[in-house]
């Protein structure tokens, strides 16, 4: 895969202008895409500032996030040649940093579970994951350093565990929504791709504008979880999660068994009915007056979600907040830094009918908590685990993802 830092050190060294970048990853795109299909667009004339923090990075925007430049059409022939008329704050802070916004990546329609036709790199005949299915994909294929993807239920961190790549969810509100095509204003939260953990904290620092983010990795206390709230992993990212811990242990971090109280199962439950009732009036427009053209997934799920009460989602709003103030208290009482979970439920489903399942990442979500996925070493399929920090404490997530990253690589 491309370093973010790699490059970036190199450019600083002067053996590579920004220009010479941005065209190494314009051959990878060219000589990967035909077989991975990871992107809607591409700029064919890119402009490559000489100057910035992330000059020569080209980065991979998810298609569901505004462009000056490229067209965005949310992965639905509604919205096929739309030409925003303005970047989103996100992207024009990509540029301020000297960062190019090569392509736009494939998403499902609306970031919904209709697949998109991309091909997972990692993992020949299974999904990629979604809805941020081409960011993952484009990373994972070494066609692009960096790219940018968003999360409602588990859209960063289920393809990035898929495609073998470090996925990043930041705590919400980190980073604007704003132009970005909403599906849950109280879920919806910008993530990150990359090649590694360091690339990712990186990149982070920069885009936020906080650099205490970007810390170096340190030895984690960490809390072992496997979830109870919801049906139990599979086999082999329960194996990935003891082979994590195993190795986490042997570098030297303190772990320790973690559960959470009933009332957070309850919680989870609740998730689905704020992402429904939001999403009818988020996509009320598009089902009004293109319900023939949106895809059968979604059309069902908007067919459903406009029968829910407001009364049932002002509940499930009340359960979240209760639930975020008692994780918040329990994680600040604790002894723990960070938790260690599963990513997803699996390897990849077989096949591209499906983007796989979120239940491992919707809690997290809905509790506005910074997530990072490192990929586990091991054969076959990518597995990726998860780290969970408190809210607003992204350094330490990304110094806890750098400190297992370190170990899996100094395994025997």
């Amino acid at each position: 895969m491309l370093s973010l830092l790699s490059l970036r050190a190199r450019i600083e060294a002067g053996s590579l202008t920004p220009a010479q970048a941005v065209a190494l990853t314009r051959e990878a795109m060219a000589e990967h895409e035909p077989s991975v299909r990871a992107f809607v667009t591409t700029d064919p004339d890119p402009h490559v500032p000489d100057a910035g923090p992330l000059a020569g990075i080209a980065v991979g925007i998810k298609d569901i996030v505004d462009t000056d430049h490229l067209p965005t059409q949310m992965g639905s022939s509604i919205y096929a040649g739309w030409q925003p008329r303005a970047d989103a704050p996100i992207v024009a802070r990509l540029k301020r940093l000297g960062a190019v916004p090569l392509a736009k990546t494939t998403t499902t329609a609306f970031a919904f579970i209709d697949p998109t036709e991309t091909y997972n790199p990692r993992a020949p005949g299974r999904t990629p994951g979604g809805s941020s299915a081409g960011s993952a994909a484009a990373v994972a294929a070494g066609m692009l350093p960096l790219a940018l993807g968003t999360q409602t239920g588990g859209s960063v961190i289920r393809p990035a565990a898929y495609c073998g790549v470090v996925g990043v969810k930041p705590s919400f509100r980190l980073l604007p929504t704003i132009g970005v095509k909403c599906f849950s204003w109280t879920l919806d939260t910008l993530g990150l791709f990359a090649a590694s953990a360091a690339d990712a904290a990186h990149a982070l620092a920069l885009i936020a504008g906080r650099p205490e983010i970007d810390q170096p990795a340190s030895v984690p206390r960490i809390g072992l979880f496997v979830p109870e709230y919801c049906e139990a992993a599979e086999p082999d990212a329960l194996h990935a999660l003891e082979r994590a811990r195993a190795m986490a242990e042997a570098a030297g971090a303190g772990i320790r068994a973690f559960t959470l109280p009933d009332e957070f199962r309850h919680a989870f439950e609740e998730h689905a009915t704020i992402q429904d009732f939001e999403s009818a009036q988020a996509l009320a427009w598009e089902y009004e007056s293109h319900r023939a053209s949106l895809p059968p997934l979604l059309r069902a799920h908007l067919d459903k979600s406009r029968t829910i009460e407001a009364t049932a989602y002002d509940a499930a709003r009340r359960a979240a907040h209760h639930a975020r103030r008692s994780l918040r208290d329990i994680l600040r009482s604790s002894d723990i830094d960070v938790l260690l979970t599963v990513s997803a439920p699996g390897q990849a489903p077989v096949g591209y009918a499906s983007t796989g399942d979120s239940r491992f990442n919707r809690l997290w979500t809905m509790m506005g908590v910074p997530c990072v996925t490192v990929p586990v070493p091991g054969e076959g399929p990518p597995l990726g685990v998860q780290i969970i920090a408190r809210f607003g404490d992204d350094a330490r997530a990304l110094s806890a993802a750098k400190f297992l990253e370190k170990a899996f690589a100094e395994r025997p």
